[in-house]
Order: C-alpha cells, then structure tokens, then sequence
C-alpha cells in the first residue's frame, strides 16, 4: 500500500510549468565527507579557507615575541599573553609561564 504525501514545493513548481526546467542536482560531496563528522568537515573547511582560531594566532606571537626576548619588561609582556593563551586554548595545549632562567628552555618549546 502506498502512502500519499504532500508535496507542496513539486504541486507549485507543476502548476507553474517549471518543474521540467528544475536540471542538475548540485555539486556532488566528496567520498570522505560522510565519514567525518560535523565538527571534523568544519575544521577542514575552515583550514581549506586559511581560518586560524585565536589561541594559535597568539601562540606564533608569544613564540616571535619569546625569541626577541631580552628583558625582564619583554618577559612580564610575554606571560601575560601566555596567560591570555591558556584561557582560550585546549587544556593539553597550555604551557608554562617564562622567565629569564628558563628562557632558553622555552625557546625550544615554543
């Protein structure tokens, strides 16, 4: 038995003689675009655009800023902004603050 449904958008387009002229389905997905999900195909699409979230945009600036480092002043600056960035970056993202003993180390991990 089969069942009847509206088809609202079809009975306009078929009183109005256009539904002949409606051609072509759209651009196809790719094959991987239903293995991701919908997070996953956002990431990609933002990347493919060239869409840095802000915790990375301020990440390249603490680690330009780490290698110019040369005072005590240049380094109260910088754990500021590392303060900054560990309030908005993913929790295994975080680092630790600087300081002049330790500018050397850091220097190698930024």
């Amino acid at each position: 038995m089969e069942r009847e449904y509206n088809d609202l958008i079809g009975d306009i387009l078929k009183n109005t003689g256009e539904k002949d002229q409606v051609k072509g389905k759209g651009k196809p997905l790719p094959k991987d675009y239903l293995e991701r999900d919908v997070y996953q195909n956002f990431q990609k699409i933002a990347k493919d655009a060239g869409y840095l979230p802000e915790w990375l945009k301020l990440q390249k600036q603490i680690s330009e800023s780490i290698h110019q480092c040369q005072s005590e002043e240049d380094i109260k600056v910088i754990n500021e902004k590392i303060m900054k960035h560990n309030k908005i970056c993913p929790p295994p993202m975080q680092k630790n603050l600087i300081s002049l003993e330790n500018l050397a180390h850091a220097k190698n991990i930024w």
